[in-house]
């Protein structure tokens, strides 16, 4: 019995040796890897505007559904029209914040209205009150970016006219440019301490009247000379030259506003070439979030999904 069992035993080995030996001899069998890509990309917001476009009482398209709506499609970040806002009560500031953060959404922006633009002095200092008060709104809801107009001359008293004419309109009679853009600069001024002690960058957005153009835009930003005043570039705001106005306000742009025209333009359609975009803001080194502004006539649920994979696979690249 012993000695069947030390054979058994030996003869176990020897063939466990010669399989070792056939899997040492053999040529090894060739790894097949694939490297994997890596990637980087912006995050992507959506204005509350591309779900409104202030079609109808605002109460038909609350923030509260706006915010559901855009977890629902993937985006990472919301931006709020001041526009919609149904109270500015902090309770309820307080709950649209609460309401986002566990939507999984950064409330990345503020699009506020407001105008400088007037030859009288009480206008424009009730306007810088009310500008200071939109920050503290931000600073309340915890928005770090806030989006600031110039204002017009209002010489053009609709705005469908005004659209027609590529948003240029006649300077007030008996008053210059010059002047407006001194009215702009020393209103601004006023309200960046209190934009550097909420923490809410002004972002100066190229949004008619004096922002009209690129240069117009920069010869505020940089006579203000602030790290608190910055640029919104929007990109459906220019109808002439946009790609190379979009290059001079790169350096300086604090959020992209990308608008897109699925079922055509309320106004008018650009065919705005996203990835020539995309690339301009990248040799610049833009880190900061596209905000989708949806400005067609299509229906916002099937035309906003659009717009998001559109703009993901524009800003999104090989590293």
């Amino acid at each position: 019995m012993k000695s069947s069992r030390r054979s058994f035993i030996q003869k176990s080995a020897i063939a466990a040796a010669g399989t070792g030996l056939a899997f040492s001899c053999a040529q090894p069998q060739k790894e097949i890897q694939t490297e994997k890509k890596k990637t980087r990309r912006n995050k992507i917001g959506v204005s509350t505007y591309s779900f409104w476009q202030f079609n109808g009482p605002k109460e038909n398209s609350p923030i509260e559904d706006c915010i559901e709506k855009a977890a629902e499609m993937g985006f990472d970040g919301i931006e709020f029209l001041l526009y919609q806002l149904q109270s500015e009560e902090n309770s309820y500031l307080q709950k649209l914040k609460r309401q986002a953060f566990h939507a999984g959404l950064d409330i990345m922006g503020f699009s506020t209205h407001q105008g400088f633009v007037f030859p009288d002095k009480e206008k424009r200092d009730s306007e810088i009150k009310k500008t200071i008060h939109q920050i503290e709104l931000a600073y309340q809801l915890g928005i770090p970016t806030m989006r600031l107009n110039t204002g017009r001359w209002g010489t053009t008293k609709s705005f469908d006219d005004l659209m027609a004419n590529k948003g240029i309109e006649p300077v007030l009679e008996g008053f210059t440019d010059e002047e407006g853009f001194k009215w702009v600069i020393d209103a601004i001024e006023q309200c960046i301490p209190t934009a550097e002690k909420c923490g809410v960058v002004l972002g100066l957005e190229n949004h008619w009247g004096l922002g009209r153009t690129a240069e117009g835009v920069l010869r505020i930003v940089n006579a203000v000379d602030s790290p608190w005043l910055q640029i919104t570039s929007d990109t459906g705001n220019f109808l002439e030259n946009q790609y190379e106005q979009l290059k001079m306000m790169a350096p300086k742009t604090f959020l992209v506003q990308a608008k897109t025209y699925y079922g055509e333009g309320k106004w008018y359609t650009l065919d705005i070439d996203y990835n020539r975009v995309a690339e301009i803001f990248r040799n610049v080194n833009y880190r900061g979030y596209v905000s989708i502004e949806f400005e067609g006539q299509a229906d916002p649920l099937e035309a906003v999904p659009k717009s998001l994979e559109m703009i993901r696979d524009a800003f999104t690249w090989e590293i």
